[in-house]
């Protein structure tokens, strides 16, 4: 009995070395640098999740063909000034084919040669509190594949002009691209912060917006447009000809013109808006009022609140000052207050007093 004890205490022993063994195998190699970063995306299991330890610099394109989780942790991956690209690829991440699924998290893209990430032919991005500036053709490129937006910043991309999100469909891709809208997109200036190319490879496209996202992106007339959660128009690049975007919902965008003030708003094609929706639009000065809704700068024309609108229109809506009406104070009775009035009360107040005095005397002292 004594030897099966010390025999099973010996493999007890035996196997929890073995399992210390291996999860010091296993342990986790700290992210810090462009190595451990590589290193940990082609060893990750299909599903898992890396999270950086630091501020890493790299070097050449980091490519994901499968689905991975990056978590920067707060962190930043910088582009160096020396870059090898990867048979043409100068993204800083790119996930590719359909079987990627890429999402970034809680990290800072700077600089680069070309793009910060970009879904090619049928695979996915999604951004979910990521910030990416300093590259110098864009910040995200949808190549064929889909890009979802949960919160992203962007700040100055591209040369020359500023280059958000690039919709484009590559030579050699066989997927249209898609753009879903989940969240906040916000950008430090408002030029192309969502737009369509122009080389000829793309002809289709769709943009999705989930019920909960705070800034929308629509097609209005031929301009795709991103609005914040107001319905204001915060950015809009023209759609290239022989482009066909499909979108859950089509607009027509209202330039409301206020004085020296212009904003425009987003309304749904094919219906009608109200003066209410105009109104909540405007500040007006404590000393202001909206004296109507008009189609011209010169108001002789109002807007017609029936009208179904089919096409981008512009209104004027006409302020004016409110006159202060001055209300005149009643003269002031200039009557001394020993005047007659007052001597009235007193003799009236002396009368009743004596007739009562009167009274009980008959009553209570002669009588008694």
């Amino acid at each position: 009995m004594k030897n099966i004890i010390k025999l099973l205490v010996f493999f007890i022993a035996i196997l929890t070395i073995l399992l210390i063994l291996s999860n010091y195998s296993n342990a986790t190699t700290p992210i810090t640098d462009e190595e451990s970063l590589n290193n940990a995306v082609s060893s990750a299991d299909i599903g898992e999740t890396i999270r950086l330890d630091g501020n890493i610099t790299v070097s050449k394109p980091i490519v994901i063909a499968k689905e991975l989780t990056i978590d920067g942790n707060g962190y930043t991956v910088t582009g160096a000034s020396s870059w090898t690209s990867t048979t043409g690829n100068q993204t800083m991440f790119t996930a590719q084919l359909s079987d990627a699924k890429l999402t970034l998290k809680n990290i800072n893209l700077v600089n680069g040669p070309k793009y910060g990430v970009q879904s090619y032919d049928g695979a996915t991005v999604i951004l979910e509190n990521v910030s990416i500036t300093g590259f110098k053709y864009g910040a995200v490129l949808v190549n064929g594949g889909k890009l979802e937006v949960r919160k992203l910043h962007l700040g100055y991309n591209g040369t020359g002009a500023n280059n958000g999100i690039e919709i484009d469909k590559g030579a050699y891709a066989t997927n249209n691209p898609t753009l879903i809208m989940n969240g906040t997109l916000t950008s430090d200036t408002n030029e192309n912060v969502v737009r369509a190319a122009e080389n000829g490879h793309l002809t289709e496209f769709t943009i999705t917006n989930t019920s909960n996202t705070t800034n929308k992106v629509f097609i209005s007339s031929n301009k795709v447009v991103l609005t914040d959660v107001a319905n204001n128009v915060i950015s809009e690049t023209t759609v290239p000809d022989k482009v066909t975007p499909n979108v859950d919902a089509k607009k027509v965008i209202i330039t409301l013109i206020v004085k020296d003030n212009t904003n425009k708003i987003t309304v749904n094609e094919g219906g009608t808006i109200t003066a209410d929706l105009l109104k909540s639009h405007i500040i007006l000065e404590e000393n202001e009022k909206i004296d109507g809704f008009y189609t011209d700068a010169e108001y002789t024309n109002e807007f017609n609140f029936n009208e179904v609108l089919n096409k981008d229109t512009t209104i004027y809506a006409k302020i004016s000052q409110i006159e202060e009406v001055t209300i005149p104070e009643e003269p002031k009775d200039e009557t001394p207050a020993t005047g007659v009035a007052n001597y009235l009360g007193i003799s009236i107040l002396i009368a009743l007093s004596s007739t009562i005095a009167i009274f009980l005397i008959k009553k209570y002292v002669i009588k008694g």
